[in-house]
């Protein structure tokens, strides 16, 4: 059967959203909701556009799946509100900014009987899914140390006035907006982490957010011990997110821009593989996104509902996100400690 799916949220990414549904043979997009619908561009004829979702349920039109592209501090209200009207929803990252939010979605997801589809398409990238292979075979053997490195470039054009973005009530910060995908990837490979302590600095974001644009982070993961850096303070463009595993049988590396290479691989008795780079980042015009693997979301969320296949990101895994980034602020240092040049934490 044909999938209908309705976009709510009609910026950057629901954009992408909406041209991907309207390309896929067994999906048909139906509806568009944003408060500028005017201002959109419509895709085909046959596409409603409403102003709120209020509006749109009113109208009761047919549709399976309401994707969730707004900013992140709505998510988990109109989750469930979507939930709670009879639809399935994807949800783009983060599912929630509080734990309990994240929590009622789950609640109001087997309450309804519905699927919920988080997205963190970083999963798809070759890299990332040959390093989960190399992890779950034992490759490796006892893992030493991690390292996460997200180095990305976000300024005044992307933080500019009047935007949601910045603030903590409607982006909640890096971890969230930008560096959430990575986080899912050390969850899914690795596992949950603890014994976490972290420090946050503002280096050159301190006239456009309410949050850090830098952190430095370290935890243990079964017994490996591991650090998280990241920053949006990088110059002019965004640099690498990358994950280095040391352990007993190797060495790895992957990264690039979005984890979409490989950068080192030495481990006993394992061939250097051949991986197929994923496509780059989605291009905004004044910034680069994450990597672009969102079609193979769409098609795993339009198999699912056709009895094809299993969810391939579960809700879980986007609950255990929010869980790790409100462990790290949970554990971050409360001493305000001044920088050489009177920079200041946050």
């Amino acid at each position: 059967m044909k999938v209908k799916f309705a976009i709510l949220g009609c910026g950057h990414i629901g954009k992408k959203h909406a041209e991907l549904v309207a390309q896929h043979p067994d999906a048909e997009l139906v509806a568009m909701i944003d408060p500028a619908y005017e201002q959109l561009e419509i895709l085909g004829s046959n596409v409603n556009h409403f102003q709120s979702l209020d509006d749109f349920f009113k109208q009761k039109i047919e549709v399976d799946v309401i994707n969730i592209c707004t900013p992140n501090g709505l998510h988990a209200e109109q989750a469930i509100q979507c939930l709670n009207q009879g639809h399935h929803v994807v949800i783009e990252k983060p599912i929630a900014l509080k734990i309990d939010d994240a929590n009622a979605i789950l609640a109001a997801a087997d309450r309804n009987r519905k699927h919920v589809f988080p997205v963190v398409q970083n999963r798809y990238s070759s890299t990332v899914k040959w390093l989960k292979e190399l992890v779950e075979n034992s490759s490796l053997g006892t893992i030493y140390m991690l390292q996460l490195n997200c180095f990305w470039n976000r300024d005044e054009h992307y933080y500019h006035k009047g935007s949601w973005h910045g603030t903590l009530a409607l982006d909640g910060g890096p971890l969230y907006t930008q560096f959430s995908h990575f986080i899912d990837v050390l969850n899914w490979i690795f596992g949950p982490m603890t014994n976490i302590n972290s420090k946050f600095y503002n280096f050159n974001h301190q006239n456009n957010t309410e949050f850090e644009d830098s952190g430095l982070i370290t935890f243990e993961i079964n017994g490996a011990a591991g650090t998280i850096s990241y920053s949006t303070s990088v110059f002019q463009s965004n640099f690498e997110s990358s994950i280095t595993v040391v352990a007993e049988n190797g060495t790895v590396k992957i990264g690039g821009q979005y984890m979409n290479s490989l950068e080192y691989c030495q481990i006993g008795g394992v061939d250097r593989p051949i991986l197929e780079e994923s496509a780059i980042g989605n291009d905004y015009g004044t910034y680069k996104g994450s990597a672009f693997n969102h079609q193979q979301v769409i098609n795993n969320v339009v198999d699912v509902l056709n009895d094809l296949e299993k969810p391939y990101v579960s809700l879980g895994g986007g609950i255990q996100v929010v869980e790790s980034i409100s462990q790290i602020y949970k554990h971050r240092n409360v001493e305000k400690i001044i920088l050489e040049k009177e920079k200041h934490l946050v």
